[in-house]
């Protein structure tokens, strides 16, 4: 018997019992939906990170206080980065090009009759270049500010529309911890970081933060939240990386376990990356879970139709079918199941995706070969599955099928 005729008399067969393929289909469906689904997810939460590290400026290495261990076992900030050791980076070290010193801290900002806990980010005008930001309006801190320990403040986008809806705000006035600062500009919109609005942090001169603010919490000098630097190239990141640990190893006299840690934008996204490459093989896997679920139904009904159809074999087996024909004939019914479920599967997980894409900030994409794949894996399970039943049709007796219908 020619394949094709095996093709019709399969296709024959299952449409003349479409509600039962249907329901058969449907574990198919689902568990292919939801595997390009979850896979889908999983790679857009990845680029998304990829997008938003790279969003942090071009060739920056971050200078952080402590070291992993003892920011792990404490919930308190070590106080070990001072305005000194920036200093020192930017005139010391070679491969640095620009360096921001920068102190964080969220406090209670008020306008008329609207206030709001928000971040502030004392720093310096290095910060625009570092961390390649950008001023909408007006201006941002100068060295001047720094200087004279002027209070004016700089609004990220988002603030800026919560407290002045309808105004300009700049040359107005609001109070940080109850001290009155002059707005001096607007910053672009940055969005969103590892789940914090960039636009919704106000600026302020690194001086006027430690002194009139926050106060100065260190014994050794100007203590720091962190450190940015932008190295000169892509080339010369880990020779800064290399020359800033060793100044700062002998500027804080240490012989033992460094009291800091420099890291670099492709630590983190390493970082990031494998947490994200390991949540997405875990939704894969649990996706992958219910496509197992629709192959051993797609077993389960062919067993059925087997049993079903006893006499059809015995009479096709006693005419000259052989048991080929018979095997190739189930195998193509249960192909065909899973194939059009996965295809049919595949739209709507691809549907799916592509909604997410448009309500949230995911880039939600999917590759040819990921569809082809998932195709492909669901015709594979139909194969494996079907194998079992098809077995079963093809070693029964005629005589024997005959006399037990």
């Amino acid at each position: 018997m020619k394949i094709t005729d095996s093709i019709k008399m399969a296709t024959t067969t299952l449409m003349a019992n479409k509600m039962r393929s249907s329901l058969t289909m449907l574990g198919i469906i689902i568990g292919n939906a939801s595997v390009i689904s979850m896979i889908g997810i999983g790679q857009a939460a990845q680029k998304l990170a990829s997008d938003q590290f790279e969003s942090l400026g071009a060739n920056v290495l971050f200078v952080v206080p402590g070291s992993r261990e003892s920011r792990r076992t404490t919930f308190e900030v070590p106080k070990t980065l001072v305005l000194d050791d920036a200093d020192a980076i930017a005139t010391q070290v070679p491969s640095v090009m620009e360096v921001a010193p920068q102190i964080n801290s969220r406090l209670l900002v008020t306008y008329g009759n609207k206030n709001n806990n928000t971040s502030i980010v004392g720093t310096t005008p290095s910060f625009l270049t570092v961390r390649s930001f950008d001023v909408s309006q007006g201006r941002f801190i100068s060295e001047s500010d720094l200087l004279r320990n002027k209070k004016v403040v700089v609004l990220g986008s988002q603030i800026a529309e919560d407290f002045f809806p309808n105004n300009n705000p700049i040359g107005k006035r609001l109070r940080i911890k109850n001290v009155s600062f002059e707005v001096i500009g607007i910053m672009e919109s940055k969005g969103s970081f590892l789940g914090t609005n960039q636009d919704e942090i106000l600026y302020i001169p690194l001086t006027t933060m430690a002194n009139q603010i926050v106060g100065k919490t260190s014994n050794y000098g100007l203590e720091l939240s962190f450190i940015s630097i932008s190295a000169r190239d892509a080339e010369s990141i880990a020779a800064a990386r290399f020359q800033i640990e060793n100044l700062l190893r002998l500027r804080h006299k240490i012989v033992g376990e460094d009291d800091f840690r420099v890291e670099t934008q492709k630590d983190i996204l390493s970082i990031v990356g494998t947490v994200t490459g390991g949540l997405t093989m875990m939704l894969g896997a649990i996706a992958a879970i219910s496509l197992l679920v629709g192959g051993i139904g797609v077993m389960n009904i062919m067993l059925v139709s087997v049993s079903e159809r006893t006499q059809e074999i015995g009479l096709r087996k006693a005419i000259g079918a052989t048991e080929n024909n018979i095997l190739s004939q189930f195998l193509i019914e249960a192909i065909i199941i899973s194939a059009v479920g996965g295809f049919v599967g595949t739209i709507i997980g691809i549907s799916g995706l592509t909604i997410i894409g448009l309500v949230s900030p995911l880039p939600t994409n999917i590759s040819i070969t990921t569809i082809f794949l998932a195709v492909g894996v669901s015709g594979g399970i139909g194969l494996f599955f079907g194998v079992l039943p098809a077995k079963q049709a093809a070693k029964l007796d005629p005589i024997v099928a005959l006399r037990s219908a």
